[in-house]
């Protein structure tokens, strides 16, 4: 009994309960995160889809995003041609392809929104072949994207309180840093806002349904098409930058006001 009573006070047994203790947090949190993402990838596709998107991601993809997906080899500059997609899932590829961001125009900050490369079907075959290489979020279904059962009030608590930091609070966009930016939200489909919140392009976080379940997400889909299909109530616009454009606006217009008129005033006094 007194030398296991001695063994449990050894200096290391600390540090070895630690180092289990952290192990076993870290085991957890993986798991935890991987069953999340399993639970996302619900949609199921077809052999023959997965096959077409194949030939359709080395054709077009390959090059940046290497064979399978894993990423293309660092630079020489130390920067990677093109991530991995493994466990991106398909609502990344429907996003950033339905978007006409992918494949790439050319290389900056983010990806340009542009016109689509590919048609639906393609952009399903593509989003099949990258959801069979792991596990992601899948593409909504429409029930998540039904605005008639969101609620806009809460939505705009929501948008306010996550989006509105990096996308106005009137969803117009805003500048980030390093010549990269948010978007404006105006015209963008409901599938790939509840995407983007999924997956978390350019700069954008990830939201899960941990941070904000899908219900809150259809909320924000459900505010942002309610503003959008208000316009501006209150006269123009002004790119909906807030107090600070309309403050410049007035002041201009003011000064040019008094401008003309002190000039009216001058030459009918001579």
């Amino acid at each position: 009994m007194k030398a296991l009573s001695q063994r449990r006070r050894h200096p290391l047994a600390a540090i070895a309960l630690l180092l289990l203790g952290l192990l076993v947090t870290g085991g957890l949190y993986a798991v935890a995160g991987s069953v999340n993402e399993a639970k996302a990838q619900t949609t199921t596709y077809s052999a023959k889809d997965i096959e077409e998107g194949e030939k359709l991601f080395v054709a077009n993809c390959a090059t940046c995003h290497g064979l399978g997906a894993v990423g293309a080899p660092k630079g020489a500059h130390g920067n990677q041609a093109g991530p991995s997609l493994i466990g991106v899932g398909a609502a990344a590829v429907d996003f950033q392809v339905g978007t006409g961001r992918m494949p790439m125009q050319m290389s900056g900050p983010q990806a340009q929104v542009k016109p689509v490369q590919f048609n639906e079907e393609q952009t399903d075959q593509l989003a099949a072949y990258v959801a069979s290489l792991g596990a992601g979020p899948a593409i909504p279904s429409e029930e998540m994207l039904d605005t008639t059962q969101g609620n806009a009030a809460k939505g705009g608590e929501l948008f306010r309180t996550n989006c509105a930091m990096c996308h106005n609070a009137a969803a117009a966009g805003g500048a980030l840093t390093r010549g990269k930016f948010a978007p404006s939200l105006e015209g963008v489909t409901g599938e790939h806002i509840y995407e983007a919140m999924v997956t978390g392009p350019q700069n954008m976080p990830v939201f899960s349904d941990a941070n904000i379940s899908p219900e809150g997400k259809r909320d924000i889909i459900t505010f942002l098409k309610t503003i959008e299909a208000q316009g501006s109530p209150g006269g123009a616009a002004l790119g909906s930058l807030g107090p600070v454009a309309e403050g410049l606006f007035m002041w201009t217009a003011g000064l040019g006001v008094i401008i003309a008129l002190t000039i009216w005033l001058t030459q009918r006094s001579s």
